[in-house]
């Protein structure tokens, strides 16, 4: 009775253990994963006020038959002058990573992805301080700013959940392999349209920011973004 009971107990945690997604065990729903370019607006969220704080315009590209580009521009209100500019290539079967750039006011960055390896730089634009990245991976991974992108194309429905080892460089807090985590996902409405709601956090912000997406069910378009960062709430909403 006793080896029944450890038997049972541990095909149980197995029943409900997460699954972790990585490159060899992904597939990405690829009716979904088209030439598109979306604009949303960013706001932060104060009591009942809504305050714009910048824009967002993302682009999904194939470059190629294997290769697929997302390049993500921010113009903050305070500096539209002076985007942000990040560019991941990933394999489009499976968003193997490749290639990942970084452009902002505070810092440049290049990753250059193999599978067990990345090289690059990192150049902290105040000090001046350019750090060369040279960093053996030894676990399959996906490229900490394509897997948002990634989330929309997964084969979602109720209930689902994942861990999702991201490759993250920040010289001054965790870098290497981390993980993003799907909580769940529920099926809902938004502005009339059938919707995915997605609950995610990260190991960047130790889980303490939770970023809900609200992706359209027919298209995967991201309508919404809904992101509580301890506290301080924001929003990124699609527009036309």
């Amino acid at each position: 009775m006793r080896t029944f009971l450890i038997l049972l107990i541990m095909s149980s945690a197995n029943f409900f253990a997460q699954k972790t997604l990585n490159p060899g065990n992904v597939k990405p729903e690829s009716k979904f994963i088209k030439n598109e370019i979306s604009d949303a607006v960013w706001y932060a969220e104060k009591g009942d006020q809504k305050i714009e704080i910048g824009k967002i315009t993302t682009e999904i590209k194939k470059v190629d038959k294997t290769k697929l580009l997302i390049k993500t521009t921010v113009k903050m209100n305070q500096a539209p002058g002076k985007p942000w500019v990040d560019s991941t290539v990933v394999r489009v079967s499976d968003f193997q990573p490749i290639y990942h750039s970084s452009y902002n006011m505070m810092r440049d960055m290049v990753l250059n992805f193999e599978q067990n390896k990345a090289t690059g730089y990192y150049l902290d634009k105040k000090s001046q301080q350019k750090d060369q990245i040279d960093e053996k991976i030894s676990t399959e991974y996906f490229d900490s700013n394509s897997y948002p992108a990634l989330i929309r194309f997964l084969p979602l429905k109720e209930h689902y959940s994942a861990d999702i080892p991201i490759f993250d460089y920040n010289p001054t807090a965790k870098k290497g392999v981390i993980k993003a985590y799907i909580e769940d996902v529920t099926s809902g409405e938004l502005n009339g349209k059938k919707v995915w709601i997605v609950k995610t956090t990260d190991d960047i912000q130790d889980r303490k920011t939770v970023i809900t997406y609200f992706i359209d069910k027919s298209n995967r378009e991201v309508l919404k973004q809904e992101i509580d960062a301890g506290g301080r709430k924001m929003v990124m909403e699609s527009v036309k």
